[in-house]
């Protein structure tokens, strides 16, 4: 292996892969794939072509932005890229090989690849020569890839909880009607949520009680292109005509309350962002186990009171072993508040 040689991010590059990240945010967010944009720059540093990844089986970003140039555009070009270039044979040969073989001579990247069996890619360019320079805006493209790169990372699927509650903390009245605490706006939001998710999760409890279709909706209450695979967690018998069976996507009850088994064979099947949305004993389940890697609660402007929590028991028994949460916004959600926030220490597991 070529000793390590490193360029200088410059304010040039650091634009190109703000280009870049632009770029990726235009490919889908679910699926096993991460969101990568690429830019290619000229030895003079102008921009001659730009490429994105659009989703499993297609053309990787490197390669869709080398498609749209000729061999003698790319000899001794630079490539900036969100994600360190691939290294394997998978639906579409390495990024690393095509950009060798273009004849770049430069690459620069945010973040390094976690997947292990696609990782290698730099120390491949830089055995072939390419100088390659890594970190490139790497907490700006963290931020933006932390769902996928926290699911690769961990082996399971990003875990988002959400509920819905009064300012009491209450989910339900006594008499369990809980529909509708929030608004139309707030309802609208978790149906976005939905679509953004592969997955989503309930329990038995909650197919029982209310018979959920666990669709994603528009605003008129058609059926979004973009549906999350229903997930029942638990071991009872679905009903045959409970709605979940005429759900878009094929049900997915594998009639086990094992939470990590059940993730795990998810990550499998290619969901990197699960969307937990069950009721008090599910929530309860995955917070106790240390499965949450984000929160979306929804307050509502009512007062309840009863025993109807959001939360039941989570295994904290004195204030200093409460669960901590950093907070990262706060935002109005019609007449509705939504608070966001991960656990402020890693929950690894």
């Amino acid at each position: 292996m070529s000793a390590r040689h490193e360029e200088r991010a410059t304010p040039l590059i650091e634009n190109a892969m703000r280009r870049a990240l632009e770029l990726a945010e235009r490919g889908p967010a679910r699926g096993a794939n991460p969101q990568v944009g690429c830019v290619i720059l000229s030895p003079a540093g102008d921009i001659i072509a730009e490429g994105w990844h659009r989703g499993l089986g297609t053309p990787h970003a490197e390669v869709d932005a080398l498609s749209k140039l000729t061999a003698d555009d790319t000899r001794g070009a630079t490539a900036v890229v969100t994600l360190e270039p691939c290294n394997h044979y998978g639906r579409t040969g390495p990024c690393s090989e095509a950009l060798i073989g273009a004849g770049v001579a430069q690459v620069f990247y945010a973040v390094s690849d976690p997947n292990p069996a696609a990782k290698g890619g730099a120390d491949r360019l830089r055995e072939a020569g390419v100088v390659v320079t890594d970190g490139v805006l790497a907490d700006e493209v963290s931020q933006f890839l932390h769902p996928w790169l926290t699911a690769v990372r961990r082996g399971r699927p990003y875990v988002t909880l959400k509920w819905a509650s009064s300012l009491d903390g209450r989910a339900a009245a006594t008499d369990g009607s809980s529909q509708w605490i929030t608004g139309e706006a707030a309802r609208a939001h978790v149906h976005a949520q939905r679509a953004a998710s592969d997955a989503i999760l309930v329990g038995t409890g909650t197919v029982l009680a209310d018979d959920p279709s666990l669709t994603a909706r528009d605003a008129h209450g058609d059926v979004l292109p973009d549906q999350p695979t229903p997930v029942v967690v638990g071991e009872r018998t679905i009903p045959a005509d409970a709605r979940l069976h005429g759900h878009p996507q094929p049900l997915f009850a594998p009639g086990t309350r094992d939470l990590d088994a059940i993730l795990s064979e998810l990550f499998a099947r290619g969901v990197r962002r699960a969307f937990v949305e069950g009721g008090p004993t599910l929530a309860s389940a995955v917070v106790s186990a240390g499965l949450v890697d984000e929160y979306l609660i929804y307050l509502a402007p009512v007062l309840i009171g009863g025993e109807s929590l959001a939360l039941g028991d989570i295994g904290v028994g004195t204030l200093a072993d409460a669960r901590r949460l950093e907070i990262l916004g706060v935002e109005r959600v019609g007449d509705d508040i939504l608070v966001t926030a991960r656990p402020h220490a890693p929950e690894e597991r």
